[in-house]
């Protein structure tokens, strides 16, 4: 019997993460899922089988070397290797800076940040003695723009940034066959805006337009195969928010000073402690599924998404038709 691909998909149990070990899985793929919660990765497991792959559940707390290190020697006991390894798992907290306690801010950033480090140095550990291998950061507009009301998001996403940077051009200067490669998000669809800490007036909302978490996983499973990329950036909102940031960003940060409050946040009552400390599906919890309240706005198509996972081909093509244009012009000057 000839097995699809091992991929690891981090952060498993809900939201983009979810999506994507779907998207995986119809695939072919074998899929290690890897989260804190129970009852999302049970139903993540059960989304996996469903479309025709091959679930293995591993409960383990990102933020924790050791829990990490053993959970990718877990995946290789029950499938061999790992060929793909996505980082998504992550928390956070809606509030501002100053109303963040150093003990909420660090638990972000162990999870979002130090969570993706451990996780790339799980996966390295298998990938670089087999020379193989693909590693995709699940990044978002926030690794380059930070924007109010999401400190410690914001910080976590642009340290993945510059770490990933870093490790590729390793990976580069030694030759190596393992890659890393990132993909920037816009707002999603997910429930973590009933998940995380929220100490806003309103309950939190992503950055309207608001996508659906399966563009996010098309670009994962895309990039998880093209490797040699450096990055992707995903939906017309993320494009000119980086572009915008990159051509003046002081105008950007009075832009979102005067906008951003509001709109990332809409009337309603929010409450609980969030799974800043505990996973939201636990013992006691529900399954989320991967889909948030924002289906009635949310958009499952996106133009820009397409452009950017066909990026070569619309550059072959472009490249013909100039040629092809060159050549009618000189054969219409012989005649």
């Amino acid at each position: 019997m000839k097995h699809g691909k091992v991929v690891v998909v981090t952060g498993a149990s809900g939201g983009v993460g979810r999506a994507t070990a779907r998207a995986f899985a119809e695939r072919g793929a074998r899929i290690a899922l890897l989260a804190r919660g129970r009852e999302g990765l049970a139903a993540a497991a059960d989304d996996v089988q469903r479309v025709g792959g091959e679930a293995l559940v591993v409960s383990v707390d990102m933020s924790d070397p050791k829990a990490v290190d053993d959970a990718a020697q877990q995946v290789v006991d029950a499938f061999g290797h790992i060929d793909v390894w996505v980082n998504n798992a992550f928390t956070g907290v809606f509030a501002p800076f100053t109303e963040i306690t150093p003990d909420e801010f660090r638990r972000v950033t162990e999870v979002t940040y130090l969570g993706y480090v451990f996780g790339t140095r799980a996966a390295l550990h298998h990938m670089l003695p087999r020379d193989r291998g693909t590693i995709v950061q699940v990044g978002s507009a926030l690794a380059y723009r930070g924007i109010p009301l999401q400190s410690a998001y914001c910080g976590a996403k642009h340290a993945i940034q510059g770490f990933n940077e870093s490790l590729r051009c390793e990976l580069l200067h030694s030759g190596s066959g393992v890659r890393t490669t990132m993909v920037q998000l816009p707002g999603l669809n997910t429930p973590q805006f009933d998940w995380v800490l929220n100490r806003m007036p309103g309950k939190a909302r992503p950055v309207a337009p608001v996508y659906q978490p399966e563009i996010a996983a098309r670009a994962i499973v895309h990039a998880a195969s093209h490797g040699r990329r450096r990055e992707y950036w995903v939906g017309g909102s993320t494009v000119a928010t980086l572009l915008a940031n990159a051509v003046a960003p002081g105008v950007l940060d009075r832009y979102l000073a005067r906008t951003n409050f509001d709109a990332q946040q809409e009337e309603g009552e929010h409450g609980g402690p969030g799974n800043l400390w505990a996973p939201a599906d636990g013992p006691h919890g529900r399954d989320f599924g991967a889909h948030g309240r924002f289906d009635e706005e949310a958009v499952s198509r996106s133009p820009q998404d397409w452009l950017s996972r066909n990026r070569g081909r619309m550059l072959v093509a472009a490249a013909a038709g100039g040629l092809g244009a060159a050549v009618t012009a000189g054969l219409r000057r012989r005649g």
